[in-house]
C-alpha cells in the first residue's frame, strides 16, 4: 500500500507521535509511507523510516485553539495557509496514496477545516479513490455547540470510509466522550492503544524515586513549580522533575535553582519509560502517551488532569483510572504544595500494579486492519469467502445419520459496556436466533451494559473473572487467577464478582465463572461452588475427574483468533478441520469462543458463515446457555426465566 498520514498537532506532541507510530508501523510492514506534519517539529517524535513532509508550522496560542501562530509566535498569515493547503495537494498528487488518513479530524482541527477538506475533496475525486480513514485516540473533545457533532458526522459519512478508535473499550469506550449512534457506529473500528515505547528492561528493580514529568507541552510548568515545594514536605526521598523542552530555558534554571537538595531537574528524556518503571511514584499529567506509559509499568501514580479552558479529556481519563485503583486523582483547583506531598505519600502506600490487560499492539493492528478495509473496498474475497466445509458436513451428516446430536453453545469474552461491537454481535445473535453467553468483566462493567441487556432475554451474562488484570509473573503466561496468588484473596475477588454484576445487571446474572485467559488455579476452582457459583468454562477438552465438586464445567473448543500471530482471523480451513475432529471424536457439547471488541471483518464473516452452516444440520443443538450449567436434567428452555426457576 501507498499510505498517507496527515497531522497537525497545536498545543503538545501527543497527537504527532501517535501519527509517527502508526507511520513508522505501516513502513516497517513494507508499505510506502509519508507522514504530513502541519504543527511544531518535535525532536523527540522520530518517524524513520516513513518519509516526513513538514508543512509550515503552526501552533495555538496556548488552549486558545480558534487562534493560530506560526513557529515565532506571530498570528498566522493567510499566505501560511494557502502555502499549507498548496503542499498538501501537492503531496497528495506525488503520493497518490491507497489509503489516506488524517489524524483527529472531522472530529477536532476545526480551525483547519479548510486544508482538510481540500485535501479530502481531491482524494473523493481521484482514480483510483483512495480508502480515507480518520484516526482518533479513545476520548476526543465534545463541540460546544451541538450541531458541530453533526457537521462531524456528516463529513464523516460524505468523505470516510471509516474511524480507527485508538484505545480500548474495556477502559474508556468512544461514546463516554462523543455521542456515538447507528449513523457513525458502523464506521468505527477500534485498534487497541498505540503503544511502540517496549517493555521496560528485564531485571529492572523500582526504587524510591518520585519522577514528575509534564509531558512535552509548556501546561505542565506549574505542576513542576509546586513539585518543588512539595519535594520540601517529602524530604526522605528523592525527587526527579523532567521539563519538556517546549518549556524556556529561563523557566528550567529557574526551577533547578530553586530546587531542594532532595530534587534533580533535567530535560525530557527519550528512556522516560525506564524511568518510570523504576520510580516508586509517577507525578504527571493524564495525555494518552503517559496513560499507556503508565499502564504498561504499573507504576503508583499521582494524576493532575489538565482542565484549563475548559478541557476534559484528561480528567475524564484519570477518573477512569482512579475507578480501576490504578491512580489518585489530584484536580487542578486542588494542586499545592500540601496537597501534592499528601497523595505522594498515599501513593507511596500502595503496591505497583504490574503491567496491566489491555491492548497496546494498537499500531499493528491499525495496519492489519487497514489492510482488510481496503481489500475490502477493492471488491476482495473478505465478506465473499467461499469456506471448504466438506468435512464438517460429513461428520456432521455422519452424526445425524448415527442417530446423535451435538449441542453448540456460543460464549462471547470482555464485555464491559454496549457499543458498536456489542451492538453487532448482538444483531448476528438475534438473526441466527443463537443463545448467547456474554462473559462480562466485573470491575469494569457500565450502566450501558445494563441497559442494553435489559430486555435480551436469550443472553446469559457470566462472570468474567474480576478486573481481567494480569498478575502472572514476568515471563509466565497470562492470568488473573493462577496458582501464584493468596487463595483467599482470589476467592474475594471471585465472590466480589458475582454479586457486582448482580448489583448492576440485575439478579438474572448466572453464578457461572469465566476465568480470563482461561486459566484458573485448582484451589480456586475448588471454593467456587463455596462463593456462590453452579458453572465454570475454561477453553479445550475437560478431562474427566477434573471437575471440583458442586460445579458444572461446559468449556469452549474453538477460538477464530489468530492470538499469537495477526490477531486477525485464523486459518479458517484449519478451524473447520478441528471442529469437524471434535464431532468426529464424538464430544457432544461443542463451544465456540469469541471477542467482539476484537474482530476484524474477517473474523466476523467468518463466525457468521460458521454459525449460519451449524444453524442448518439436523444434528446441531443450540441450548440457552443456562440450560448447558443448571438444567441438563431439564433440556428445551429458551429463555432466563425458566432456567432461573430451575
Amino acid at each position: 500500500m501507498r499510505v498517507m498520514i496527515v497531522v497537525t498537532h497545536l498545543l503538545g506532541a501527543g497527537h504527532l507521535t501517535r501519527a509517527a507510530t502508526l507511520a513508522r508501523a505501516f513502513a516497517r510492514a513494507g508499505h510506502e509511507t509519508v507522514l504530513v506534519s502541519g504543527g511544531i517539529p518535535s525532536a523527540l517524535v522520530k518517524t524513520a523510516p516513513a518519509r516526513l513532509v513538514q508543512l509550515p508550522p503552526v501552533r495555538s496560542n496556548g488552549t486558545d485553539f480558534k487562534t493560530l501562530l506560526d513557529e515565532a509566535g506571530r498570528p498566522i498569515a493567510p499566505s501560511t495557509l494557502a502555502d499549507r493547503k498548496a503542499l498538501l495537494l501537492a503531496t497528495l498528487e506525488d503520493v497518490k496514496p491507497d489509503v489516506l488518513l488524517t489524524e483527529l479530524f472531522p472530529f477536532g482541527r476545526r480551525t483547519l477545516s479548510d486544508e482538510f477538506l481540500a485535501l479530502l475533496e481531491a482524494a473523493r475525486h481521484g482514480r483510483p479513490r483512495p480508502l480515507v480513514l480518520a484516526s482518533v485516540r479513545d476520548i476526543l473533545a465534545l463541540p460546544s455547540k451541538p450541531d458541530r457533532v453533526e457537521e462531524a458526522l456528516t463529513r464523516v459519512q460524505r468523505l470516510y470510509d471509516g474511524v480507527l478508535v485508538h484505545g480500548d473499550a474495556t477502559l474508556v469506550p468512544l461514546d463516554l466522550s462523543w455521542p456515538v449512534d447507528d449513523r457513525l457506529r458502523p464506521f468505527l473500528h477500534e485498534t487497541g492503544y498505540v503503544d511502540e515505547g517496549g517493555r521496560p528492561p528485564p531485571g529492572l528493580r523500582r526504587g524510591d524515586e518520585i519522577l514528575v514529568s509534564a509531558g512535552s507541552s509548556p501546561t505542565g510548568v506549574t505542576n513542576l513549580e509546586v513539585a518543588v515545594e512539595a519535594a520540601r514536605l517529602v524530604p526522605e526521598k528523592p525527587w526527579r522533575l523532567l521539563v519538556p523542552r517546549s518549556i524556556d530555558q529561563g523557566t528550567f534554571r529557574r526551577l533547578a535553582g530553586e530546587a531542594p537538595g532532595n530534587v534533580s531537574v533535567e530535560r525530557t528524556r527519550p528512556d522516560f519509560r525506564t524511568l518510570l518503571a523504576g520510580a516508586a511514584v509517577s507525578v504527571s499529567q493524564v495525555g494518552y502517551n503517559t496513560t499507556v506509559d503508565l499502564l504498561v509499568t504499573g507504576t503508583p501514580a499521582v494524576l493532575i488532569p489538565f482542565e484549563t479552558g475548559g478541557e476534559t479529556e484528561q480528567r475524564l481519563r484519570a477518573e477512569r483510572l482512579a475507578a480501576r485503583g490504578l491512580a489518585t486523582v489530584l484536580p487542578e483547583a486542588e494542586l499545592g504544595p500540601d496537597a501534592l506531598a499528601r497523595a505522594v505519600t498515599r501513593a507511596l502506600e500502595r503496591p505497583p500494579t504490574g503491567p496491566s490487560g489491555f491492548a497496546f499492539d494498537g499500531a499493528a493492528r491499525s495496519v492489519a486492519l487497514t489492510k482488510r478495509l481496503l481489500a475490502s473496498k477493492r471488491g476482495s474475497p473478505i465478506r465473499k469467502a467461499a469456506y471448504e466445509w466438506s468435512s464438517l458436513d460429513e461428520a456432521l451428516a455422519q452424526r445425524n445419520g448415527d442417530g446423535g446430536t451435538i449441542e453448540v453453545w456460543w460464549r462471547d469474552d470482555d464485555a464491559v459496556a454496549a457499543g458498536p461491537a456489542l451492538e453487532r454481535l448482538l444483531g448476528l445473535a438475534h438473526r441466527l436466533e443463537h443463545p448467547l453467553g456474554l462473559a462480562v468483566i466485573p470491575a469494569g462493567v457500565e450502566a450501558s451494559l445494563a441497559e442494553r441487556l435489559a430486555s435480551e432475554r436469550s443472553v446469559a451474562v457470566l462472570v468474567h473473572g474480576w478486573a481481567h488484570a494480569n498478575h502472572a509473573p514476568a515471563g509466565e503466561k497470562k492470568s488473573e487467577f493462577g496458582s501464584h496468588r493468596p487463595l483467599a484473596a482470589m476467592v474475594d475477588e471471585a465472590d466480589r464478582g458475582l454479586s457486582t454484576l448482580r448489583d448492576r445487571l440485575g439478579p438474572g446474572v448466572l453464578p457461572i465463572f469465566v476465568p480470563p485467559w482461561n486459566r484458573i488455579a485448582p484451589s480456586l476452582a475448588a471454593q467456587l461452588s463455596t462463593a456462590g457459583y453452579r458453572g465454570l468454562s475454561t477453553f479445550g477438552p475437560v478431562r474427566p475427574g477434573t471437575t471440583p465438586p458442586g460445579l458444572v464445567q461446559v468449556n469452549a473448543h474453538l477460538d477464530p483468533i489468530d492470538w499469537h500471530g495477526s490477531r486477525g482471523l485464523s486459518d479458517p480451513e484449519g478451524l473447520i478441520r478441528a471442529l469437524a475432529g471434535l464431532v468426529d471424536e464424538g464430544q457432544d457439547v461443542i463451544g465456540l469462543l469469541t471477542h467482539h471488541l476484537t474482530h476484524d471483518e474477517a473474523v466476523w464473516h467468518f463466525c457468521e458463515a460458521l454459525l449460519e452452516r451449524l444453524s442448518r444440520s439436523e444434528a446441531v443443538r443450540h441450548p440457552f446457555v443456562g440450560e448447558m450449567f443448571s438444567c441438563r436434567a431439564a433440556p428445551g428452555l429458551t429463555d432466563l426465566d425458566a432456567v432461573l426457576e430451575c
